[in-house]
């Protein structure tokens, strides 16, 4: 049997756990999953594939996503959640990808609805990721090489993302301390997965989104931050209700 190289590592609450199902992916790999139980709930595990799991009584998907980080034993790393569902070519040329070039430290891919449909308007070219192109990554689009994100010590801040406060930015960040690290990101036109539409969109203008959007720019810009959210607020001031909150949001007091 051919080494692994991939592993496909989930991360769920205890209660949606029965929602994975196994990948059908033409490649050697193996599926670790990152459960979070705080509240001790009675739940089963699949039975229809094999798998590796790991509880705890944590809360937020960034945690979850570092245990996964940190337990995964084979060469790259596909994040996952338990509504997804892969592609097989999509993944072997993405992997492939890696494999021929070695310099390059992370891939982001695209991902479809369940239409078929691009979940979001994607480059039609390959390109290398920066800071202004990598805004709006989703963890399923991204396979990582394991020992270049160990070796320079990049993890997701567990500040970030959904299950806590600042519900949102968790991949951005990752992405953009890799590149702050000297790593090498690249987006691919490949496309991955299947995923359902979210449903955080909804909650676009709210006060809550506008907090957590202001510190994740604070995070990855720095003194930069303010000049970084008047553009992106101007750029979007529709879906933020008109121009009433710019201030407070150029200056992360919403």
């Amino acid at each position: 049997m051919s080494e692994k190289i991939l592993t496909i590592g989930y991360s769920t609450l205890a209660h949606r756990v029965k929602n994975i199902s196994p990948p059908e992916v033409n490649l050697e790999y193996e599926v670790l999953i990152s459960i979070q139980d705080p509240e001790n709930l009675d739940f089963t595990l699949p039975s229809n594939f094999e798998f590796k799991s790991i509880k705890s009584n944590d809360k937020g998907v960034a945690k979850s996503r570092n245990v996964v980080l940190k337990n995964t034993t084979t060469k790259y790393l596909l994040f996952a959640d338990d509504e997804i569902v892969f592609l097989s070519d999509g993944i072997k040329s993405t992997i492939s990808y890696l494999e021929n070039n070695p310099d390059c430290d992370l891939v982001l891919t695209r991902a479809i609805d369940k239409n078929g449909v691009l979940r979001k308007d994607y480059s039609s070219k390959e390109e290398n990721l920066t800071k202004f192109n990598s805004a709006k990554v989703a963890t399923y689009e991204m396979i990582v090489r394991v020992n270049s994100a160990r070796s320079m010590g990049v993890v997701f801040d567990e500040k970030f993302g959904a299950g806590v406060e600042n519900y949102l930015g968790d991949e951005y960040i990752f992405i953009t301390d890799l590149l702050k690290k000297g790593g090498k990101a690249v987006f691919l036109p490949v496309t991955i997965a299947i995923h359902p539409e979210e449903s955080s969109g909804s909650r676009w203008g709210t006060e809550s989104d506008l907090r957590a959007r202001a510190q994740v720019f604070q995070r990855v810009f720095g003194r930069y931050t303010p000049f970084v959210r008047i553009a992106f607020y101007l750029k979007n001031f529709r879906k933020f209700g008109g121009l009433r909150n710019l201030a407070k949001f150029s200056i992360g007091k919403v």
